[in-house]
């Protein structure tokens, strides 16, 4: 990829949101300092909000919750290899059980881990203010890019074309 950007406040933000929106699932990262693959786990982001910050939701007594305690570190890793869209996050995470941002953040789909439902007694959010970001797209759909991949081995040019960046937010 040869389009290099760097994303600024809104349009970074922007960014940000068209990408957790389209590839909503992140591998969520804690423990970094003692990270052997253990402390990450997948997590559906819930929303971006106009700050930047990704919100989650979680259980309050989870381990991801115990280590965010201990240190408040993370690293989202959002990946769509059908769509050629890729994003690093790095970030503080604070835990809350505010009754209001619950409320204001709560889908059906939560509903699935939280049988009790808003009012659950182990219900908590995770706002992950993100400190940098970086982002990779690639032009085109997945069958598009892999003709552009074999003409490339054909002809020795590359044909595969996108953008990445620096996120700032």
């Amino acid at each position: 990829m040869s389009d290099k950007a760097n994303e600024h406040t809104v349009e970074g933000i922007d960014k940000l949101k068209s990408l957790v929106e389209e590839i909503n699932t992140c591998l969520f990262c804690t423990n970094l300092k003692d990270n052997d693959g253990a402390t990450t786990r997948p997590m559906g982001a819930v929303k971006v909000c106009d700050e930047g910050n990704i919100w989650f939701f979680s259980e309050k007594d989870s381990v991801k919750n115990k280590e965010i305690e201990q240190d408040a570190t993370v690293q989202l890793f959002f990946a769509h290899p059908g769509k050629g869209s890729y994003m690093v996050v790095n970030g503080e995470a604070t835990i809350s059980t505010d009754r209001e941002k619950i409320e204001e953040l709560w889908t059906p789909v939560v509903n699935i881990w939280f049988k009790e439902g808003k009012n659950d007694p182990n219900i908590s959010v995770i706002k992950v203010k993100p400190t940098s970001a970086y982002f990779w797209d690639t032009d085109g759909n997945q069958m598009v890019n892999f003709l552009k991949m074999a003409a490339s081995v054909v002809t020795g040019n590359n044909f595969i074309s996108g953008s990445e960046g620096e996120i700032k937010i």
